[in-house]
């Protein structure tokens, strides 16, 4: 009979045997590079917003009175950075739950010198709740979501009828709510849920898309689908009361 030996799991793997471990539930994400730690531990007190402060006086925060941009998912930030440059006379605010895409935005806009933009590293969900007042936003911004492209995984999907009514009650009136997908079942859905949605007028001619605004960058990803005939879709959507 062959004895049996307990190891510990490190000397499990040393042997490359896998090892199942519990977690406990925390967020998986990327490990921060270098810059992008450095931007948070030390560029975080200008530019991030923390959930815990509770609702936002927009004058305080920016020193302004000046049109409120919300983008909702912003990656990376190359993007939010850049409509930030090119438009100093608005304010504007990122919500990413992705910790390096925070790091990554905040980086590019210290580079960039950029003073009209700040970003919080939490749920848009409860940021909208909690943080975001009542007719306080000029735009919001939701530029390619996770499409959930599987039908069983629709119900997952951001834009859904209480979510368009949350946006509604945060925007002022004549306030905008600009979607873009590159999913066109994802585009099909959220026009039904736009166009059923009370309070809101299609800003598209014919009742359905428009031309991707100037204000919206190109992203390399986008511009890569462009050439392979991938379509991309923009919806505006105004508040009218």
């Amino acid at each position: 009979m062959t004895e049996r030996t307990h190891k510990t799991i490190e000397q499990a793997q040393a042997e490359g045997k896998y090892i199942r471990t519990v977690r406990s539930f925390v967020k998986r994400e990327g490990r921060l590079t270098k810059g992008q730690a450095h931007a948070m531990e030390n560029h975080w007190q200008d530019i991030g917003l923390s959930h815990q402060d509770g609702m936002i006086d927009v004058n305080a925060v920016f020193g302004n009175d000046n049109p409120l941009v919300l983008e909702i998912g912003f990656g990376m930030g190359k993007s939010l950075v850049e409509m930030a440059n090119n438009a100093p006379e608005l304010n504007y605010i990122g919500v990413e739950v992705h910790r390096p895409g925070v790091g990554a935005c905040i980086a590019t806009a210290v580079e960039q010198e950029v003073k009209n933009l700040r970003v919080y590293e939490h749920d848009a969900i409860e940021i909208l709740a909690d943080c975001i007042p009542d007719g306080s936003l000029s735009t919001v911004q939701l530029f390619f979501p996770d499409p959930w492209h599987k039908k069983k995984h629709h119900k997952r999907r951001i834009v859904k009828p209480e979510f368009v009514e949350t946006i509604r009650q945060k925007l002022k009136v004549g306030g905008v709510f600009h979607m873009a997908t590159d999913w066109e079942n994802y585009a099909e859905c959220m026009l039904e849920d736009m166009q059923s949605a009370p309070g809101y007028k299609n800003l598209s001619e014919n009742n359905d898309y428009v031309p991707r605004p100037d204000s919206r960058p190109l992203t390399k990803f986008e511009n890569r689908g462009q050439k392979l005939g991938h379509g991309v879709w923009d919806l505006q959507f105004e508040k009218v009361n």
